[in-house]
């Protein structure tokens, strides 16, 4: 090689050299444990030496986490469990009181529909006699015997009947009392109501009258030439009694029908004798209700309806024990069942645990072991990558150092006539001493790795460290591949405490990965913002992005998708650890086939600005 070549290519190197500032960054400081108190959330990496202690440390851990499981339970478990069982006893008596008083007030109602529906048919019964073929106005014995018996067809619970002319006498009669033919009943009350009702009919409350026996009356009104006439007929109280009972539903309710006054209208004959008064009056004002009602030392559910017919009330008693027996078991039977469940679960809850958490202790046990070999692999690595980046390095300037003392060979022989004044020969041992000393500081910096320091964290423009991260990778990496990087720096950010170099070195991994993910043409996005007390950074670029099978790995060290010996895996988990460290978060959004995204979140230092702010003043 000639003299000329030589000093090219040692000038060429030189150049390359101050040109291409050396890119291994000391991050060593991240393999140390990090004092709890300066950031409780740093990463720990456990100390081989220390496995045992380790490992004492994660039974005691895994002790403590299961007797606040068992704690857990009883308070989130068993308490709430106590608490809504409680509650809802109190519901459900509520609700089985309420139930209890909903089937009563429908047996009542449905009593009440049919008792309507009974009279309504024998009012229409005795309409009807004024058009059968027997009817008269001045009706014979025979006829009447043949309206009584039309009547009895229908129904046997009518006693007599009975045909008045225009002045309430009574010119018609058949049945038992044949001393009522003849009498006169323009002045009874029944009747005289009737005459003033807008209805045809009439139904009467009970009473004696001129038999002196407990009866009502149902009549009817037809006017024939301008002349109003009445058919009236008894009804037997025992009869509809008897109807009543018949119609009754439900275990030990008895039913009655009593007036607006309280006077019974049908009654048991255990209870009461017809004429009699009830001891309980249902409201006017209602037209259905339930009530709870005292009676000879035993409570009552009363349900009363008011009758359409006729101004009467139904009403179904029923003893509350007896209304509310069925519901009551229910209750015990459920109360005991969930007493039993609650305890089978919590029995079964307290062996899972206890399983889970000895299986869990044994896992923590292998995942600390398997750590302790993975620090120990990561260290191994970092080494190895550092050691090859070192070894290029250190080829420059031994490059350089040997190519300018072959100059100075060449300008101390004659035979090539080159200027070897003093002055040449210390230009050319001025590069030799430049190169030199860059060694030099290569192999300070991997002797400093290796010893242990305290991190020397200052205040960071956050904007800078990431365009001076680009303006590294912009020649090198991205022009080559046509990449547009797009800056949406916001002004005025805060400052973090940091230390530059590893923050920078964040940048660059994430940058090289979005470099990488480009094929050809694409465009690489920066923004950053503050928010919600952190600093947010956010690299989005347009390359094949990420699978969703792996998102969940790409921090896990020496895992990679370059392939070809091109990437050691070792870039993201690295800038994991380094933003953690920092108390940040790092977020990925990804779309594959669109791009990918990740938000660098770090935290706002308070004392930073205040220390900013006095600076201003």
């Amino acid at each position: 090689m000639g003299t000329r070549q030589r000093k090219q290519t040692a000038e060429h190197r030189h150049r390359e050299a101050e040109n291409n500032p050396m890119r291994v960054w000391d991050t060593s400081h991240l393999l140390d444990e990090i004092p709890a108190a300066k950031n409780a959330s740093a990463e720990h990496v456990y100390d081989p030496v220390d496995s045992q202690a380790n490992r004492e440390r994660i039974r005691l851990h895994f002790k403590q986490l299961q007797t606040r499981l068992v704690l857990g339970l009883v308070l989130g478990f068993l308490l709430p469990n106590a608490l809504l069982s409680a509650y809802f006893h109190f519901q459900f008596t509520h609700t089985l009181k309420e139930s209890a008083k909903l089937n009563l007030a429908a047996v009542a109602e449905s009593q009440k529909n049919t008792i309507d529906l009974y009279l309504q048919e024998r009012v229409v019964n005795l309409y009807n006699l004024f058009h059968s073929k027997e009817f008269s106005l001045k009706p014979s014995q025979e006829q009447m015997e043949n309206l009584l018996g039309n009547l009895k067809h229908f129904n046997d619970g009518f006693v007599d009947v009975g045909f008045l002319d225009t002045k309430g006498v009574q010119i018609g009669y058949a049945g038992p009392f044949s001393a009522l033919l003849g009498r006169d009943y323009s002045k009874e009350a029944w009747y005289q109501a009737l005459l003033k009702e807008s209805k045809s009919y009439l139904i009467s409350d009970i009473y004696m009258g001129f038999r002196n026996i407990p009866h009502f009356t149902i009549a009817t009104k037809q006017v024939f030439d301008g002349q109003t006439h009445v058919m009236r007929a008894t009804l037997d109280p025992d009869k509809l009694y008897i109807f009543l009972r018949a119609i009754s539903q439900g275990k030990e309710v008895e039913s009655t029908l009593i007036n607006q006054q309280g006077q019974y209208q049908v009654v048991d004959p255990g209870r009461s004798q017809l004429p009699g008064s009830s001891d309980y009056m249902p409201p006017t004002t209602a037209a259905s209700g339930v009530e709870e009602f005292a009676r000879d030392d035993q409570t009552l559910l009363i349900a009363f309806s008011w009758l359409k017919e006729t101004p009467w009330a139904l009403l179904a008693m029923q003893p509350v024990a007896v209304a509310q027996a069925g519901m009551i078991k229910a209750r015990w039977v459920l109360t005991i069942s969930l007493i039993v469940i609650s305890l089978l679960i919590s029995v079964m809850i307290y062996f899972t645990i206890r399983k889970l958490v000895r299986r869990a202790r044994r896992m923590a046990e292998k995942g600390q072991q398997l750590q302790e070999m993975l620090a120990h692999a990561s260290k191994l690595a970092s080494i190895g990558e550092l050691a090859a980046g070192v070894a290029h390095e250190i080829n420059n300037p031994l490059a350089i150092i040997m190519a300018t003392s072959g100059v100075i060979r060449d300008m101390l022989n004659p035979e090539f006539d080159l200027d070897h004044s003093p002055e040449a020969i210390c230009k050319e041992l001025s590069v030799i001493d430049t190169a030199a000393n860059r060694a030099k500081g290569i192999t300070r910096k991997l002797q400093d790795m290796g010893k242990s320091r305290i991190p020397c964290t200052v205040e960071c423009d956050v904007n800078a460290l990431l365009e001076e991260a680009v303006e590294r990778l912009k020649k090198v990496e991205f022009k080559p591949k046509h990449i547009e990087v797009v800056s949406s720096l916001a002004s005025g950010l805060p400052p973090i405490l940091a230390e530059p170099e590893p923050l920078r070195q964040v940048f660059a991994n994430i940058l090289i990965n979005a470099g990488d993910a480009i094929a050809d043409k694409g465009t690489i996005t920066l923004s950053t913002e503050s928010k919600e007390g952190m600093v947010w950074v956010t690299i989005a670029d347009t390359g094949k992005g990420i699978p969703s099978e792996n998102l969940q790995r790409i921090f896990n060290p020496f895992f990679t998708t370059k392939g070809g010996g091109r990437g050691t895996g070792l870039g993201l988990s690295i800038a994991a650890s380094i933003v953690k460290y920092l108390g940040g978060t790092i977020k990925v959004n990804s779309i594959p086939g669109t791009g990918s995204s990740f938000t660098i979140l770090l935290p706002i230092n308070e004392q930073a600005k205040q220390t900013i702010r006095q600076h201003d003043k």
